[in-house]
């Protein structure tokens, strides 16, 4: 992978590591006096506790300091480089607990770029020639250890307006029409609570006739292809679309979509507009790995949305809301830095209560 590194845990000679797994805190790493010491104690005030008890509570801290070190060294960390749009990069410091989300807000603030809902996190997978934006909740630590040590695939930090269209305009990819439409502000925030925050989430039923690509040819055949919440479906030829003749294609719990790049050339597909469906771990050709072709852009996406929505659910929804929270506050606290700029005042002169905000 292109620069990347695991940091390895500090040695524990004490063998504390391994217990730290085990269902207990810092009291259970305590000899039973200094136990019995502190749960006596608890809540009494500092200045009235004897020496014994003050002894005590030092071991205890002492101890929980340790197991928090211990906590910390276990923690995978990766070095990235990540890759811009003008080919210049920058290379960060992530760790497996932080999501896609705040590793956008660390670039962000590293790169100085305007926020904006755009911004994202793209994986490029080299060898089969597909990408995906990854979406703001995921882990992207264990998501970048799914690739091999010499992978070539990449990661771009880019600005990919597709990546919350579904939310700006849900009228085009919510009710399954073929042609785009406008809606009023409020009708679409309507639709979306519709969708998104009643008692079950709403897939949209997306059906039509797509392409297949042959196992292992590079022939394409035509399908009648329908999403449903448990998966992707198709009608067996001479079938009907009933229920009862529908072949499940594929469950989506365990692969994501991805969109092809030039499988025009590559597989002699029929169109541009290709996605692939294959679980994260497979890095290279196989048979498990499913490719599609639809007839042009709109569908295509329409397609990847909602098998985004049918994988993940209101999830995307909650990314779309905390975007939006951070984007606006950026633009807040861009404005009033301007102004304070233009007006030429200086902090002694805002009011407490703002200067206390822009301190925090």
């Amino acid at each position: 992978m292109d620069s990347l590194d695991i940091e390895k845990p500090k040695s524990d000679p004490d063998g504390l590591q391994d217990r730290q797994d085990q269902p207990s805190s810092e009291h259970s790493y305590l000899d039973r006096e200094t136990s019995l010491i502190l749960k006596s104690i608890a809540g009494k005030p500092s200045h009235l506790l004897t020496k014994e008890e003050q002894a005590a509570k030092q071991k205890a801290e002492k101890i929980r300091v340790a197991l928090e070190k211990i906590k910390e060294a276990q923690v995978k960390k990766l070095v990235i480089r990540v890759h811009l749009s003008d080919e210049s990069s920058k290379t960060v410091m992530v760790d497996e607990r932080q999501t896609v989300r705040q590793v956008l807000d660390c670039l962000l603030d590293k790169s100085h770029c305007g926020y904006s809902l755009d911004w994202s996190l793209v994986e490029i997978i080299t060898e089969l020639q597909i990408e995906r934006i990854f979406e703001d909740h995921e882990n992207l630590v264990e998501n970048l250890l799914n690739w091999t040590r010499d992978s070539t695939n990449r990661l771009m930090f880019i600005e990919r307006i597709e990546k919350y269209a579904l939310f700006k305009n849900p009228q085009n990819y919510l009710l399954g029409r073929k042609e785009t439409c406008e809606m009023a502000d409020r009708n679409k925030e309507a639709l979306l609570e519709e969708c998104f925050c009643g008692s079950s989430i709403s897939v949209p039923e997306m059906e039509g006739v797509l392409w297949l690509k042959d196992d292992g040819k590079k022939s394409w055949k035509k399908r009648y292809f329908l999403l449903r919440a448990s998966g992707i479906y198709y009608v067996p030829k001479g079938k009907a679309k009933a229920s009862r003749d529908l072949v499940c294609f594929l469950q989506l719990d365990h692969v994501n979509v991805y969109l092809g790049q030039d499988y025009r050339s590559k597989y002699k597909a029929p169109t541009d507009y290709c996605m692939v469906l294959k679980h994260p771990q497979i890095q290279k050709k196989s048979q498990y790995i499913k490719y599609l072709c639809c007839d042009d852009v709109r569908t295509l996406h329409q397609w990847v949305n909602g098998i985004r929505i049918a994988k993940y659910g209101k999830q995307l929804y909650l990314n779309y809301q905390e975007a939006m929270r951070r984007t606006e506050a950026a633009h807040d606290w861009s404005s009033l830095s301007s102004s304070s700029i233009k007006s030429g005042s200086s902090s002694s002169s805002l009011p407490g209560t703002l200067l206390a905000y822009i301190l925090i």
